[in-house]
């Protein structure tokens, strides 16, 4: 589920849809506005549910690169 497999395509594995969520993320979002922004960005594929956008999310917090602070999510900042 997080990496293509052969029963899952790469465009629907939890890492490709992680990398779009993070191109969409230039500057804080609320989850609202990222998911409007996914589903309206015609390059991305507008096929995923809403649970595997929050999946994706999931993923990209547990892995430490985005967090939620103020009610917006927003990129992790390294040093």
């Amino acid at each position: 589920m997080i990496l293509p497999t052969k029963h899952l395509p790469t465009e629907r594995a939890l890492l490709t849809v992680g990398a779009q969520l993070l191109m969409h993320l230039q500057e804080p979002k609320s989850v609202s506005r990222l998911w409007s922004d996914i589903k309206h960005d015609p390059s991305q594929d507008n096929s995923i549910s809403f649970d595997w956008f929050v999946l994706a999310l999931d993923l990209l917090s547990a892995m430490g690169i985005i967090h939620f602070a103020n009610e917006r999510i927003a990129r992790t900042t390294s040093a």
